[in-house]
């Protein structure tokens, strides 16, 4: 049946609507948070998203393991956010993962991957097409497979709310 809603879910055309399915099904999710169309969510009940985020189109974000996603924090187009994968070097190919956390104003940009159990810091930003394997430290702007430090973001108090509260789909 999971299968069902997560297939279903990703056609309900209301962002309202969305929201109030996911919390539904047991999704930790504040007022204030965007979250566009075709998006998809492994297991709502160990998804916490907290007020302000927006969270762009087509991303999938896995909550098998936990995902929480604090304030502010941006998640753009395609961007895929894992906790659960296989052991390539286990007989049985079994599944392992750990939780992943994305601290307030973060900035995970469009078809980014985040492989499970990794911290991204506040105020990190992980650039277009990484693939993120390991903890991203506070500002740090990381780039590239495996994902590496490229840049520094600026340590500023930011004020800015990514939520759109105009945002229809």
């Amino acid at each position: 049946m999971e299968w069902l809603f997560i297939a279903a879910l990703k056609r309900v055309p209301s962002r309202r609507l969305r929201l109030a399915l996911l919390r539904k099904r047991g999704a930790r999710i504040a007022q204030n948070v965007s979250m566009y169309a075709s998006i998809e969510v492994r297991n709502p009940r160990g998804l916490s998203i907290a007020e302000g985020c927006s969270i762009g189109p087509r991303v999938l974000l896995d909550a098998r393991k936990e995902l929480e996603i604090h304030e502010n924090v941006t998640i753009a187009y395609d961007a895929i956010i894992w906790t659960l994968h296989h052991d390539m070097n286990a007989s049985d190919f079994h599944t392992c993962g750990a939780k992943t956390t994305i601290d307030k104003y973060a900035w995970i940009c469009s078809r980014a991957i985040l492989l499970p159990g990794v911290h991204i810091g506040e105020g990190a930003v992980v650039a277009s097409g990484a693939v993120v394997t390991k903890d991203v430290e506070p500002y740090t702007v990381v780039g590239g497979i495996p994902a590496k430090k490229i840049g520094e973001r600026a340590k500023t108090e930011f004020q800015y709310v990514p939520y759109n509260r105009l945002h229809i789909v």
